[in-house]
């Protein structure tokens, strides 16, 4: 059976973009600018989101399982409902983001800037 090949996406610019429900499972958007992006129930699992900038941007409901979002900024983003299950936030910019009901089991928070999020 053939493996799909990773979307490469790395420094893509989707700024303001439309991405509800989008399929980007093991994307790579290292870089990529998605702030005030729409990826509401979108999958991004195992996606590489290193550096990425995700500020302001709808993650209602995404998928994030097993995702790197090192050094991501997420500053004042909605992650309501979001999966980020073992997903890796290490150094992450999370400063005024909306955590409630988020799924945070196993992630990798160290170093990440949490001050003012919602949980």
């Amino acid at each position: 059976m053939d493996t799909p090949e990773r979307k490469d996406l790395r420094r893509a610019n989707f700024e303001g973009t439309n991405l509800e429900e989008a399929s980007l499972q093991g994307a790579n958007l290292q870089e990529a600018n998605l702030e005030a992006a729409n990826l509401e129930a979108a999958n991004l699992e195992k996606a590489d989101l290193k550096g990425a900038f995700l500020k302001i941007a709808s993650l209602k409901e995404a998928n994030f399982k097993e995702a790197n979002l090192k050094e991501a900024n997420i500053e004042k983003a909605n992650l309501t409902g979001a999966k980020l299950h073992l997903a890796n936030l290490r150094e992450a910019n999370l400063q005024g983001a909306n955590l409630k009901w988020t799924d945070l089991q196993g992630a990798n928070l160290q170093e990440a800037n949490l001050q003012g999020a919602n949980f």
